[in-house]
């Protein structure tokens, strides 16, 4: 309200107001884009704006413009969307007003701004609905030039950039169908017959007229039939079988991807247990480690003298009668062994002699001590 008062002893008390300067913007400007130098188009020296204070009035409308006194220019203060300023209003503009004081004056500014394509295109009808189907329906004895529906589509944009044409994208039958460039009516290009079929799918797309244009699609059902019964029986399925078939895609690529995964899996597994025995086989094959012999538990192996080399078991049956009694040799692993007496500072050594074993029944079996 200050401000309204204000302007108007301005108005009043004003001996004089200078032209006005206008300016032409592109809408969507980014945040301190420069509009023009109006220090320079006003004939102002900047130490003027400074002195007199300069500042803007726009009135009731929003500020979406600044004055920088340093510089001597105007700067986009907010950016500004021509569609929620003025609506369809054209041409759309911003009319405010530079004020100086010692001495007061007053400078109209005005700033159009331009339209720019930034909105696409918008489909009234027909309505595009997710759950429930919307089907026109065209009957058999339908003739050439039969108007099936009418698309309509609108454009907040202006000038140009609002121009709209129609075009048809894809169709079940396309030489059934025709849409209107201009008017986006869809009417029939031939006689139908009873051999069309009674599910027809057209997609509309509209564009517009802007650089670079933007487009809208629209889906129309069209069912050829002459009664709704065989309507409501064609079309019941209809969404269901989308369903279907996104679901069965989905299951499809979902099953080629698990596939894909364990097959890739196993490879990888496979060639890592080739690689880890192949490096074991060549650690072992390099090794630079001392061999350790071995030996069964039965074998003895000393370095120091005056041990046994072996170890030899016999388990030996004899009766006081040995002319007659019989001799059995030992079995291998048997617990009878050949006993060294502890105290002995000596070797024990066997001497063995088979044939005279086998073949000298009277020969005892000989084992002396050597010293």
């Amino acid at each position: 309200m200050r401000r309204q008062v204000l302007f108007f002893i301005l108005i009043v008390s004003l001996g004089s107001v200078l032209g006005q300067v206008s300016y032409s913007i592109p809408e969507e400007m980014a945040k301190g884009s420069v509009v023009g130098n109006i220090a320079r188009d006003l004939g102002l020296d900047v130490k003027r704006l400074k002195a007199g204070k300069a500042r803007i009035f726009t009135g009731d409308s929003a500020e979406y413009i600044e004055l920088s006194k340093e510089r001597g220019v105007l700067l986009v203060k907010e950016r500004i969307d021509r569609e929620a300023l003025c609506r369809q209003t054209t041409p759309c503009a911003l009319h405010l007003q530079i004020i100086l004081e010692n001495p007061m004056e007053l400078f109209p500014v005005k700033i159009l701004i331009q339209d720019q394509n930034d909105n696409p295109p918008q489909v009234l009808y027909p309505v595009q609905t997710g759950g429930s189907l919307v089907a026109e329906m065209v009957p058999r004895s339908a003739d050439v030039g039969y108007l099936v529906t009418k698309v309509v589509a609108v454009d907040v944009d202006s000038g140009q950039n609002a121009w709209l044409s129609y075009k048809l994208q894809k169709a079940t039958d396309r030489a059934l169908f025709e849409v209107g460039l201009q008017n986006g009516e869809i009417r029939t290009i031939r006689q139908v017959t009873d051999k069309d079929a009674v599910k027809q799918r057209l997609t509309v797309i509209v564009e517009d007229n802007g650089q670079p244009s933007r487009s809208a699609t629209v889906i129309v059902n069209v069912a050829v039939a002459d009664s709704f019964p065989e309507v409501l029986s064609e079309f019941t399925d209809f969404t269901h079988d989308k369903e279907y078939n996104d679901n069965l895609t989905f299951f499809l690529v979902l099953a080629l991807a698990v596939v894909s995964f364990l097959f890739i899996t196993c490879l990888v597994v496979i060639i890592s247990v080739k690689i880890y025995r192949w490096r074991q086989s060549r650690i072992l094959y390099h090794s630079n480690l001392p061999v350790i012999p071995y030996y069964p538990p039965r074998y003895s192996d000393t370095l120091g003298t005056g041990t046994l080399q072996h170890v030899y078991n016999y388990e030996v049956c004899r009766t006081t009668d040995s002319r007659k009694s019989d001799c059995k040799f030992g079995r291998a692993d048997s617990q009878n062994v050949l006993i060294m007496d502890p105290s002995s500072t000596g070797t024990m050594q066997r001497i063995q002699n088979e044939k005279s074993i086998l073949d000298e029944p009277d020969s005892p079996l000989e084992v002396s001590l050597m010293e």
